[in-house]
């Protein structure tokens, strides 16, 4: 059962908050300016500011009306809400916060599009279901990604600071200005917890990065995966071990062995946690290796289960791996033989192989012996910066094209 007076009442509600939060990331113009029959879908991590942005739009859109599927009750019938709203009250546009806890949401939306004329925004927090709903849905969905901060877009929420972005040839040929370069000295506070939107307000987030992702455990994870009880426990275990460990040797194998579950139930995990933004997976480059993904975290989880100073070369990988697909760059990792040096990544890039190497600034050429690459890099920290030697940070001004 619903309450059609008690979704407006929490509209309006919704509505004053959008109101109070002026920031605004790029996103919401976009939704704002979309036309079109399709409804829109938009994914990304717990705390990443979907709420926010669709309560802003309810501020902006006097005919949209905002609704969090976790106010409806078990069993609700999204179509019938929706046609309430439509035909009583005459919304135009429906913003439904997290929806994957709604029982057969795509059912619900495939009916609101074929007989309603009301267009719906919804959100989830779960990678997988939205581009499950993608294919269901065909035509009638369009997705839109909501990550945590761009190390861009920390310097100018926090700071005010707005610097150009930069493509990766403009890096590959040196680009960079004497702004982009000074930027190295946010860098520590932005990694280890300034990529949270929630850190503008708070001023210690990583509790509320670990209550999140103990829902991600209890609530968003269960809802995608059918397990058994124990098996909690086990994904707590799963995330645990990762934040433990170093970069190296992270793979379902070392997961299987270490957690006393199979292979198969290690990558159903990864890929659960990975669809929850809370960890990713990165595949080796050629075939004749172990197609087993190199494991890292989304920063900052691992400070959940290391210090800083622990932690920095994990870290660095992590944030790697972060801004890539922030700017949507493919890359693979590259697995040597055993005891052998090798660099750490590689890019494929108009027709270039890019051999990646991350970490401090004490990194050198060795680390590439024998690698045939077009370009080998080094990415550090605390490094003068060099046509094949950028700071690490400069990868946090990244956008695609």
């Amino acid at each position: 059962m619903y309450n059609c007076g008690q979704i407006i009442d929490l509209h309006e509600l919704a509505k004053g908050e959008g109101r109070r939060m002026f920031r605004r990331r790029k996103l919401l113009e976009t939704l704002l300016e979309d036309r079109g029959k399709h409804f829109v879908g938009i994914v990304g991590p717990r705390g990443a500011g979907k709420t926010i942005l669709l309560r802003q739009m309810a501020a902006s859109d006097p005919d949209a009306v905002y609704l969090s599927a976790d106010t409806l009750d078990e069993g609700t019938d999204l179509f019938e809400v929706a046609r309430t709203l439509t035909e009583r009250y005459q919304y135009k546009t429906l913003l439904l916060d997290e929806i994957h806890f709604l029982d057969h949401w795509q059912a619900g939306l495939k009916q609101i599009y074929d007989f309603l004329q009301i267009r719906v925004v919804f959100t989830s927090s779960l990678a997988l279901a939205l581009h499950r709903a993608s294919y269901d849905l065909a035509r009638r969905v369009k997705l839109h990604s909501l990550d945590y901060f761009s190390f861009a877009e920390f310097l100018e929420f926090r700071y005010e600071k707005i610097i150009e972005p930069l493509g990766l040839d403009d890096l590959l040929a040196g680009n960079w200005k004497p702004v982009h370069l000074r930027a190295e000295r946010f860098f520590a506070e932005y990694i280890e917890g300034g990529l949270l939107p929630f850190a503008l307000e708070e001023p210690d987030p990583l509790p509320l990065l670990g209550n999140t992702i103990e829902t991600i455990i209890l609530k968003d994870i269960p809802s995608l995966l059918s397990l058994k009880l124990e098996e909690i426990s086990k994904l707590r275990k799963l995330i645990s071990f990762v934040g433990r460990s170093q970069v190296d040797g992270i793979n379902y194998s070392s997961l299987s062995a270490n957690l006393g579950i199979t292979k198969y139930k290690a990558e159903q995990y990864a890929a659960a946690f990975e669809s929850a933004f809370v960890l990713q997976r990165v595949m080796p480059a050629g075939t004749n290796v172990l197609r087993e993904p190199k494991i890292l975290l989304v920063p900052p989880v691992r400070l959940l289960h290391q210090l800083a100073n622990e932690a920095k070369g994990a870290l660095r990988e992590d944030f790697f791996a972060l801004a890539m697909r922030q700017a949507g760059i493919d890359f693979q990792y590259l697995k040597g033989r055993r005891g052998e040096k090798t660099p750490d990544f590689l890019v494929k890039h108009a027709s270039m192989n890019l051999a990646l190497e991350v970490g401090g600034k004490g990194k050198g050429r060795s680390q590439f012996k024998g690698v045939k690459a077009d370009r080998k890099i080094i990415l550090a920290t605390d490094v003068t910066a060099t046509q094949d030697r950028w700071p690490l940070h400069l990868l946090g001004f990244l956008v695609s094209g």
